[in-house]
């Protein structure tokens, strides 16, 4: 059932991205031809996600915890590159403006399920209690504000752009944080009292990289895609 939870999540998350790509570009001012071509590429680009970290994760190439880590080389690293190229090439896009505001911040709310499959996966001895809400991440606190967010970008639409600007960027440092908490509980342990490794090698394998494969990535793609948004209506 763990495992089932990181699948279904993640396929969840997929799809809502799609809606919101797909949203994007029906409500531009592009080609039908362009239109189509740019849905074909947002599909084909999850789905090869996807497949690339099913299949690097069933390898055995992630599988170790030699230094540097090869889960951030092969998947974190390559998907903060794309966040930011991507993004950047795209800042002043129409697509980027047309986004309902609320549907960034909502998105985010994602992270409530993902915190809470982490402390089923303590349980399980998939996870150490360190990087979840029982030790010291607080995303899941930082999650419940996402609906709230949301909800005051549906019904105050003049909600100060500097004030979802700090969630964001909030948000993006909590994220760094948990970065920080997996990586010293495989290379220095020792901050939480501890001398050996805390993570077990299972959460390399399949569906656990998902997390670092792509539903992380994809929490700061949004966080990325919503401070784009919102710098602009700064200018």
């Amino acid at each position: 059932m763990l495992e089932i939870a990181y699948i279904a999540l993640s396929l969840v998350m997929t799809l809502i991205l799609i809606v919101i790509g797909f949203y994007s570009l029906n409500n531009s001012e592009i080609s039908n031809e362009l239109r189509k071509k740019n849905k074909k590429r947002i599909v084909a680009g999850l789905l090869g996600w996807h497949i690339y970290v099913f299949l690097i994760s069933e390898s055995g190439l992630l599988h170790t915890f030699s230094f540097p880590p090869r889960f951030a080389l092969f998947l974190i690293v390559p998907l903060f590159i794309f966040t930011g190229v991507f993004i950047y090439k795209n800042r002043n896009s129409e697509w980027v403006k047309v986004i309902p505001k609320h549907w960034l911040a909502i998105y985010q709310s994602f992270r409530i399920f993902i915190e809470t499959i982490f402390v089923y996966s303590v349980a399980a001895g998939i996870l150490n209690y360190h990087v979840t809400i029982e030790g010291y991440n607080y995303d899941m606190v930082f999650a419940y504000t996402a609906p709230i967010i949301g909800y005051l970008l549906y019904k105050k639409d003049d909600l100060s752009p500097k004030i979802v600007l700090i969630w964001n960027y909030l948000g993006l440092a909590i994220i760094a944080s948990i970065i920080f908490l997996f990586l010293s509980s495989v290379y220095n342990p020792s901050i939480f009292g501890e001398a050996e490794i805390l993570l077990p090698i299972e959460i390399t394998k399949y569906p656990y990289s998902l997390v670092p494969g792509f539903l992380m990535p994809s929490a700061v793609f949004i966080h990325v895609l919503s401070i784009a948004k919102y710098r602009n209506l700064l200018k």
